[in-house]
């Protein structure tokens, strides 16, 4: 994929869209390949007794999955030189089923002399913001 062309950008320009779904395998894998073992994420009885709804999806994973979306508009993962955000609600992950996490891209700030765009996430599951102030710095 080539890298899209700052002179065709404008701030409020939507990049892209996309749902990303979890279930209780992912959540196994993803703990497997991060070593986060933590039981609020594959156990109900534990994740209750922790005051959550029930298993959640591993904070770090929501982070990953839906920055992917901006990546692939860049052209290269190496393009996005920042990323921050604020967990704002957990992602809950039935059994069985899957949890949804829709997200919005949207060019937030445009910087020529920089050569960097900041790409704004908007990050929902079932219309409830479940990352605040989720933001990626893209190198183009």
């Amino acid at each position: 994929m080539s890298r899209p062309d700052m002179a065709a950008l404008a701030v409020g320009d939507v990049i892209g869209t996309r749902t990303v779904t979890f279930d209780r395998a992912d959540l196994v894998r993803y703990a497997g390949a991060s070593g986060d073992f933590n039981p609020i994420h594959w156990n109900d009885k534990v994740a209750e007794g922790a005051g959550l709804p029930g298993v959640i999806a591993h904070g770090m994973l929501t982070m990953g999955a839906v920055v992917g979306l901006v990546s692939e508009w860049a052209g290269d993962p190496g393009a996005v030189v920042d990323y921050q955000t604020r967990f704002t609600k957990p992602v809950e992950v039935p059994n069985p089923g899957t949890a949804s996490v829709d997200v919005t891209a949207t060019i937030g700030v445009i910087d020529g002399d920089a050569g960097t765009v900041r790409v704004d996430l908007a990050v929902t599951v079932d219309g409830a913001k479940v990352l605040g102030r989720a933001q990626a710095i893209v190198r183009l």
